[in-house]
């Protein structure tokens, strides 16, 4: 197996890098970029409001000369050759495409995402500052669809036909029917001061007061706040993976060898949990970590910006919408290395599950 995970792990070097090679030379060759963004704001409306949001610590010059080239040209139906190339060489794009994307893999090996274009602020800080959010929604919404959907299905298979699988089937069925952001919106209707009772917060991971709270108190508001957008997140969560393990179970129930364990006499929890069970989990260890990616970042921004959570998933739609590039790359790193990393640790559930599967020998 040591063998197999060394394979694996440099394996993750040219699939990284194919990945944010493709991803660069779309974006820059797609319209519409940063540059352009600015010029056509400057244009529009001046450069108070576009001062605002390209300058930060260390940047105050550059954005005092611009102000002054912009404000000599207000009025005109375009801006002086100088005031862009300044902005340009503000953000990096004086320089040819293959220098910028060189640079950008030197920086990348060292996890150097540089800094924001339009905050003032480094990646990895925009990243880690909300990694909380995203982490928390992510973690306890899989954590609970899968606590809940594997049992489920287990007892569905086991039960199949019965009034318990019915309407259990009826009921996640209509709660994967429901969009998430629906749900939601219901939840702080009912729930949180819309119309009718007021009993969570509607915005915030934690409260104001957070910091002067005891452990207990600080544990009880963290997980105040995440009642509801959790409950949102999970509500369509649990068809797929019940019916996929109910299913699996049952493919398996049906073949020669667990026929031949019932004649031998071999009691029915032994059959399911020591022979059926390792083997009708193998499809669900394999969906967990593109579920998990899902869950964890793409699939919370509606949720984010429902309940004015800062997540991952917000930033990132930001930074698309903005051409904030460094955000774009940065996340996009973070999120393929995670999901290359979650694949190989998948393989390596499979060895715990079924101690017979070796990727070694294949």
């Amino acid at each position: 197996m040591t063998a197999y995970i060394v394979r694996r792990l440099l394996l993750i070097i040219p699939t990284l890098l194919a990945i944010i090679t493709i991803n660069f030379f779309i974006v820059q060759i797609a319209p519409g970029g940063p540059v352009d963004q600015m010029v056509a704001e400057m244009s529009g409306i001046g450069s108070n409001m576009v001062m605002e949001r390209i300058s930060g610590a260390g940047q105050q010059e550059v954005s005092q000369d611009i102000d002054k080239k912009v404000s000599a040209y207000r009025g005109a139906r375009g801006l002086d050759p100088e005031v862009i190339e300044e902005i340009k060489r503000r953000f990096g794009f004086d320089r040819p495409l293959h220098v910028r994307y060189l640079d950008m893999l030197r920086r990348y090996i060292v996890f150097d995402f540089g800094e924001s274009l339009f905050r003032g602020r480094t990646v990895v800080g925009l990243i880690i500052e909300r990694l909380p959010v995203s982490m928390s929604i992510g973690l306890w919404s899989t954590m609970i669809i899968y606590l809940v959907s594997i049992p489920m299905g287990i007892r569905k298979a086991v039960t199949h036909g019965s009034r318990f699988d019915i309407w259990t089937s009826t009921i996640i069925i209509l709660g994967n029917a429901i969009p998430t952001f629906l749900f939601a919106i219901v939840l702080i209707i009912f729930l949180a001061g819309g119309s009718y009772l007021d009993l969570f917060p509607l915005r915030g991971l934690v409260s104001i007061n957070f910091a002067e709270l005891n452990i207990l108190q600080k544990i009880l508001d963290y997980f105040w706040h995440l009642t509801l957008p959790v409950l949102a997140m999970v509500i369509g969560g649990f068809a797929t993976l019940t019916m996929l393990t109910k299913n699996s179970f049952l493919d398996e129930i049906n073949k020669q060898y667990v026929m031949t364990a019932r004649a031998k006499g071999l009691q029915e929890k032994h059959i399911l949990f020591r022979h059926v069970f390792r083997n009708a989990m193998m499809l669900i260890i394999a969906g967990f970590p593109a579920a998990f990616i899902s869950m964890f970042f793409t699939g919370s921004l509606l949720i984010e910006v429902i309940f004015s959570l800062e997540g991952l998933g917000l930033l990132g739609f930001e930074a698309v919408m903005q051409r904030d590039y460094p955000v774009i790359f940065g996340t996009l790193y973070m999120f393929t290395l995670l999901g290359l990393i979650l694949g190989l640790i998948s393989d390596f559930t499979y060895t715990l599950v079924d101690p017979r599967i070796d990727f070694e020998s294949r």
